[in-house]
């Protein structure tokens, strides 16, 4: 009898430690679950589509000359006074004042030096002088065939010159040949910049930039898009903050943006960064691109002070509440009756 009781009451230990563990388990689960569903939605980065420029760019090199320029032969001899070079004449000023007769100056320019070249005969008694009018540039430069078809007079120009890198020229195209080379399969264009500044000297090396089929389209960020295969997505932000994924058709990028042709509407709320963190239909919190963050920690999962005259309560409270709602009495009951068999 006493061993009979001895085993019924171990297997009624077993069995309460197991059924123990099962609701604590399902006590701890329901806890952390309830804690965690209080996160608050992600902060994600977004923007708004709107219009903005597009332009598709050829880029090119090129040597600039000056618009005007025109060389006089003289002989050493003939010279009465010091030729004055590097100076700004105008049109009719006198160049130079030779014995029997006098350089007049047929538009306004610079007077320079020239340097003799081979295809020149000129006798060492003789210097060479140029006349040049560098209030203009051009650039003389040569467009690939496949771009053929956009090129017109009036395109604007950019153009760099390493001796101001950081500025930017203007130009436009002024004229170009009748037909494509043969050889190069190339049309020969001449781009003209203004340049009362003297900046660009003749025989600068010129970075050119011309570009056309300027337009006006609608821009989301390159950040934004999601390439899946052949499609293109982008993540719509509704009035409830819940994002969709947006099947879009793009065109050129631009700048760090890309065009829009069709999916969106001017004006729709994006994400603009971190696509990665952004499911379907998930809410977030939205964080307007540019805007500064707002300094300090989150709130969320800091322990809430009490108030004076209440008691705190401990992280595991609600587990010490589980063992006062069983009543172990008629266990211990068990334990003191074999006890007194023993006796």
């Amino acid at each position: 009898m006493k061993t009979s009781t001895k085993i019924t009451s171990i297997i009624i230990i077993f069995f309460l430690i197991i059924a123990t563990v099962i609701i604590g388990r399902t006590m701890i689960g329901n806890h952390f679950k309830k804690k965690f569903s209080k996160r608050p939605p992600p902060g994600i980065i977004v923007t708004t589509t709107q219009e903005r420029v597009f332009e598709n760019v050829i880029s090119t090199y090129g040597t600039a000359a000056p618009i005007q320029t025109q060389s006089f032969k003289i002989e050493k001899y003939e010279i009465l006074k010091p030729i004055n070079f590097n100076q700004k004449v105008k049109k009719g000023d006198v160049i130079a004042n030779l014995k029997n007769r006098k350089i007049i100056a047929p538009f306004d320019g610079i007077i320079g030096k020239r340097e003799f070249s081979e295809d020149i005969e000129v006798s060492k008694s003789s210097i060479l002088i140029n006349l040049e009018d560098t209030s203009s540039i051009y650039c003389d430069v040569d467009i690939p065939e496949i771009f053929v078809p956009f090129i017109k007079v009036g395109l604007p120009v950019d153009i760099k010159f390493s001796g101001y890198k950081n500025k930017i020229y203007k130009g436009e195209i002024d004229s170009f040949a009748s037909r494509i080379s043969e050889d190069t399969r190339s049309l020969a264009t001449r781009i003209k910049m203004d340049n009362m500044s003297g900046e660009i000297l003749p025989g600068s090396f010129l970075e050119i930039s011309i570009k056309y089929n300027v337009r006006e389209g609608l821009s989301a960020p390159d950040t934004s898009t999601i390439v899946e295969g052949e499609n293109i997505f982008i993540y719509k932000v509704d009035e409830k903050n819940k994002v969709m994924k947006t099947k879009v058709t793009i065109g050129d990028r631009y700048l760090g943006f890309v065009e829009i042709l069709d999916g969106l509407n001017n004006g729709d709320k994006i994400v603009a960064e971190g696509t990665k963190k952004v499911r379907p239909n998930l809410t977030i919190r939205p964080i307007e691109k540019g805007a500064k963050k707002k300094q300090g920690k989150s709130s969320w999962g800091k322990k809430k002070k009490s108030k004076k005259g209440e008691t705190k309560k401990g992280k595991f409270d609600w587990l010490k509440n589980i063992f006062k709602k069983f009543e172990f009495d008629w266990l211990k009951n068990i334990f003191k009756k074999s006890e007194k068999e023993k006796k």
